[in-house]
């Protein structure tokens, strides 16, 4: 309506002014219905195609959207187990937590058994290796007596030996033989206590300490999991909709505990769907105006910070179908991230609010830069000035919504 308005000023209005006073016909004699039309016909055609042309540059080089949400993050209460509720810290459905509070606590008993067997196994390979250590003085003590009895017997013969080199018939051949059989054996002795002595060392240099470490770890093992009985927050933030209380059951993939949103989360850009045909004019930097329906009759000034490169409706996921193009019914829209230009402009939009958006396109910079004519420099001054009536509507769109809500919605 605005557009037909401006553009009846150039063309239906000065035909209408020039005819009822220059020319003096009235209204209801000369100036019918039928009058109006024929004198006017080709100022009503220009005036709808002015019309159309207007919108067309305002739409495409302002655009709008009425797609525009202030998302925010959300993070599941999730445990990495499966358990039985065993204690809940948060009172109530909704609470504020800070990072690395907890939550609530799953039953741990199972986890306790596991952590006290892994500290028994500790324990015993401990005393093991105090046994080891004796082991090995007891080893070292029969090495000593071992070798005391093979001297002892390497002794006696040597003497038999040398009375049978002076005086055969003074030893019989065969004592001096049980003599060597007995060194060999006691030499056996020593070879089996140092056996043992080094079994016992090995012990306490690898088998052990290998046992303890694996004892320890374990433990360590166990002890993880007792930890991730007790679920906290892995973010400063707020938990809605809690209604999870002692005995319920919870599982990591089908039944999350709750919602925590994150403190901040939804409080610093609007994310808006604009139409494809602004894939070209939309560009980072450009100024933009938001009004959304969670703060009435106030428009936001903001800035595009970012534009999404693809478009959402085309993604393709790997599948056992093909995909048909005729099954994109909807067509998709260009994300664009809108910051506010001063700070704290989003304060009092609730997260999550409906936002209408507009972004402006401004051509100022290469106006002044003197690198294009005079003739396209009026175009896009133009351009930029048409800007303002996208403006005014969205500022109709804002004094308007509650109305239409409230009143004529009924909501």
């Amino acid at each position: 309506m605005l557009e037909v308005l401006f553009c009846s000023l150039l063309t239906i209005l000065p035909d209408y002014l020039y005819r009822r006073y220059a020319q003096g016909k009235r209204i209801g004699k000369e100036i019918t219905l039928f009058s109006v039309w024929f004198e006017l016909r080709w100022g009503i055609i220009t005036c709808l195609m002015l019309t159309i042309g207007l919108i067309t540059v305002i739409f495409y080089f302002h655009p709008s959207t009425t797609s525009a949400t202030l998302f925010y993050r959300t993070v599941p209460i999730l445990p990495e187990t499966n358990g039985r509720v065993a204690e809940v810290y948060i009172d109530g459905v909704t609470g504020e937590v800070k990072q690395g509070a907890p939550i609530f606590r799953l039953d741990s008993s199972k986890q306790e058994a596991a952590a006290e067997t892994a500290r028994r196994k500790i324990a015993e390979t401990d005393a093991a290796m105090v046994v080891a250590r004796t082991e090995v003085l007891v080893a070292e003590a029969k090495i000593q007596e071992a070798r005391s009895a093979h001297q002892q017997a390497v002794d006696e013969l040597e003497t038999k030996q040398e009375i049978y080199r002076r005086n055969p018939g003074a030893v019989a051949v065969r004592d001096i033989e049980k003599l060597k059989v007995a060194i060999e054996g006691r030499q056996g002795g020593i070879d089996a206590a140092s056996a043992a002595k080094g079994s016992a060392e090995a012990q306490i240099a690898n088998l052990l300490p290998a046992q303890k470490a694996s004892a320890e770890a374990e433990l360590s093992q166990a002890e993880v999991d007792l930890a991730k009985t007790v679920v906290r927050a892995g973010v400063a933030g707020r938990v809605e909709q809690f209604t999870l209380r002692v005995g319920d059951v919870v599982n990591p993939f089908m039944r999350p505990a709750g919602v925590l949103i994150p403190e901040g989360a939804g409080r610093k850009a609007i994310m808006a769907g604009f139409g494809q045909t602004g894939a070209q004019v939309i560009k980072i930097g450009m100024v933009a105006e938001a009004t959304c329906a969670s703060k009435p009759w106030t428009v936001i000034p903001m800035v595009v910070t970012q534009v999404q490169d693809f478009i959402a409706a085309g993604q393709v996921r790997a599948g056992e179908q093909l995909i048909d193009a005729q099954q994109v019914v909807r067509p998709g829209t260009i994300l664009v991230f809108l910051e506010p230009l001063y700070e704290g402009g989003l304060d009092g939009v609730t997260p999550g609010s409906s936002c209408f958006a507009n972004a402006y396109t401004s051509n100022h910079d290469l106006i002044a830069s003197g690198q294009v004519g005079a003739t396209k420099g009026l175009v896009l001054h133009a351009v930029d000035a048409v800007g303002l009536v996208h403006a005014m509507i969205l500022r109709i769109q804002a004094l308007m919504y509650p109305i239409q809500t409230l009143v004529l919605g009924g909501h």
